[in-house]
């Protein structure tokens, strides 16, 4: 079962934060950075293309190609 995983809008840097399962899990500037964040969750096999492919991430103020506020 996947977890529930949030990717917020853009700061004024461009980085968005991103949760899983009620925890943060750090700020990202890439779908690399969600996919490394993941991996550190314990999704060692998650890369990329699962990343901007999931159907279990929310992605708020933008989808995985919107890094600019």
């Amino acid at each position: 079962m996947a977890i529930p995983v949030i990717v917020y809008s853009a700061d004024a840097e461009g980085g968005r934060g991103v949760r899983a399962d009620g925890a943060i899990l750090g700020l990202a500037f890439s779908v690399r950075d969600v996919a490394a964040l993941l991996q550190t969750a314990g999704l060692q096999n998650f890369d990329e293309m699962d990343v901007v492919r999931s159907t279990w991430i929310e992605w708020r103020g933008g989808g995985p190609d919107d890094w600019i506020r």
